[in-house]
């Protein structure tokens, strides 16, 4: 069955949607070490007991509901090391099941031994288009970890990730705002290889001091011209679901990489923490209030299609 079929818009927002960045997962069906005997008391989000449940098709649909979604990007949950493919064979029976996911990004970690084998096997299934791997990252602003083994500068991690050039993959690239122009060293050393920023830069310090790093890092990264721009997970520790600086934030990131580079995603389950999905569209709406319908179109659309390569055709 083909769930997202059953979805209609039932508001004043018709427009067609590809959520380019969720997560399911059956805590029975596979190992998630966060979400059962390894609770991360560092999450960016803070306290996140509240999704420590399965979460499903069915869960993800029923938050859906009241819009036209027509397509997703599951992007990889945390399953344990050694269950990263199986995570991927998993998500093949849930599309088969339910229609969805209609693509995936999967896990490895570039400097674990395996790590080329890992990625032939996510490269078996037709559903895979890309890897999200952190790479080890600084605490904060004022550290550096630069060189450090698993690092965006460590040798052995460059050269595991040049590995996503041969399987025609992308990078999602998941890094604090502090990392972000170190990002742009990544995508201009590497520019056979499409990367999507995750999270729009994670600008957690909605202060002037924080925003001024954040912004710098964006400006570096749209430079990149193999690099887009996913504009999601704007919620803030505890719970904290700010519209003014959220719509600030989506309005100067939509700026900064223009149109045809911007990309809508939910964060799903995750953003349930601090709203739900109609607060997440709502936030999108009132900053690109001033837009085109054609730039609409392609920030909750046709820019995911495009870029994951998603079997969906728009008129």
């Amino acid at each position: 069955m083909d769930l997202l079929s059953t979805l209609s818009p039932s508001g004043d927002f018709a427009t067609p949607i590809v959520d380019a960045h969720h997560h399911l997962w059956d805590l029975k069906a596979g190992h998630y070490p966060t979400k059962t005997d390894q609770y991360d008391k560092n999450f960016f989000l803070g306290d996140y007991r509240a999704i420590c449940r399965d979460y499903m098709p069915s869960d993800y649909v029923e938050a859906l509901k009241g819009f036209r979604v027509i397509g997703s990007v599951h992007i990889q949950a945390a399953r344990a090391i050694d269950e990263q493919v199986a995570e991927t064979e998993w998500l093949e029976t849930m599309n088969e099941q339910f229609g969805l996911p209609s693509v995936v990004v999967g896990h490895v970690s570039f400097i674990q031994p395996d790590c080329a084998a890992i990625l032939r096997g996510h490269a078996k299934s037709p559903l895979m288009r890309g890897i999200r791997s952190r790479p080890t990252t600084s605490p904060g602003p004022g550290a550096s970890v630069a060189g450090a083994p698993g690092t965006m500068q460590d040798d052995h991690w460059r050269r595991n990730f040049a590995l996503l050039e041969t399987h025609g993959m992308s990078w999602d690239m998941r890094i604090p705002y502090w990392h972000l122009e170190e990002g742009a060293e990544v995508a201009r050393a590497f520019p056979g290889i499409p990367m999507v920023v995750n999270h729009t830069g994670l600008p957690l310090d909605r202060s002037e001091d924080g925003l001024a790093i954040w912004r710098k890092g964006l400006a570096a990264l749209a430079d990149c011209p193999n690099v887009v721009m996913k504009i999601s997970e704007l919620g803030l520790p505890h719970g904290t679901w700010d519209v003014p600086s959220n719509v600030r934030v989506v309005r100067e990131a939509a700026s900064i990489f223009g149109p045809d580079r911007i990309i809508f995603a939910s964060n799903l389950p995750v953003a349930s923490l601090s709203t739900n999905f109609g607060g997440i569209v709502a936030v999108m709406r009132e900053a690109l209030a001033k837009e085109t319908p054609e730039t609409m179109a392609k920030f909750f659309a046709r820019n995911a299609i495009r870029f994951y390569r998603i079997p969906i055709q728009l008129p």
